[in-house]
C-alpha cells in the first residue's frame, strides 16, 4: 500500500503509523509519485480540494487506472453546515472527478458511508455496508474486492455512476445522525442475496 501527501515527511509519518498498526508493508511517497505507481487511486480529501488535486494529478493519472474518488460535496466546504450538501454542476463530486479525470482514467465512488475515525481505528469493530457506484462492472469489482478486504465492510453494487449523487446525500444524513446519537453508525441494507453483485 502507498500513502501519498503533498509533503513527503508527512507522507513517511503516516505510511509509519500505518504499518505499524496493521503490521503490512506501507510506503510514504508525495502525492504525484503515489499516483503514478498505484493501479487504483484513493482520493479521500474533502470536496473543497478535489478539483486542485485532480488538476495537479491530471498529468501523472494515466489510461487504465482506477481513480476512487471519497469525497462528498458537504455545505461545509463553503462555510455551511455539515448536515448539508450543495449542488454540484456534473451531479456529484464523482461525476465532478469523472470529468477531470484524464481519458482512460475510470471514476468509482466509495466509502462515503463509512466514518473516518471508524476506519482510522484498527480496534473498532465495523459492520456495514459500503455502496460502490461505477460505469464499470469490473473496475468496480476490483474496488469492492480491496474494500471487501477491510473486516466488518460489506461492499454492495449501488449501480452507475449517476447514483453517487444519492450516495454523497447519505454522508449528510449520518452526520446528523451520528452528532445526536453521539456514535459513528453506519447503514447496512437488509435483504440481499448471497453471492458477489459484482460478478
Amino acid at each position: 500500500m502507498i500513502i501519498g501527501s503533498r509533503d513527503a515527511g508527512r507522507a513517511a509519518e503516516a505510511a509509519e503509523k500505518a504499518a505499524g498498526d496493521s503490521g503490512g508493508e506501507v510506503t510514504g511517497m508525495v502525492n504525484h509519485e503515489a499516483a503514478r505507481q498505484a493501479e487504483i487511486v484513493f482520493l479521500t480529501i474533502p470536496f473543497r480540494s478535489q478539483s486542485e488535486y485532480l488538476t495537479d494529478l491530471g498529468e501523472v493519472l494515466t489510461h487504465g487506472q482506477i481513480l476512487v474518488d471519497c469525497s462528498v460535496p458537504l455545505a461545509a466546504a463553503v462555510g455551511g453546515k455539515p448536515t448539508r450538501t450543495i449542488g454540484v454542476w456534473q451531479g456529484s463530486a464523482a461525476q465532478q472527478a469523472q470529468e477531470m479525470a484524464p481519458d482512460g482514467v475510470t471514476v468509482v465512488s466509495a466509502l462515503h458511508t463509512v466514518s473516518g475515525p471508524g476506519l482510522g481505528d484498527l480496534s473498532a469493530e465495523l459492520d456495514e455496508d459500503v455502496p460502490i457506484c461505477g460505469d464499470r462492472k469490473a473496475d468496480k469489482a476490483r474496488v469492492a474486492r480491496l474494500i471487501g478486504m477491510i473486516e466488518g465492510l460489506r461492499p454492495v453494487n449501488a449501480g452507475s455512476l449517476e447514483m453517487s449523487r444519492i450516495a454523497e446525500q447519505l454522508t449528510a444524513l449520518l452526520i446528523s445522525i451520528n452528532v445526536r446519537y453521539k456514535t459513528h453508525a453506519g447503514i447496512r441494507f437488509t435483504g440481499l442475496p448471497d453471492g458477489d453483485p459484482f460478478a
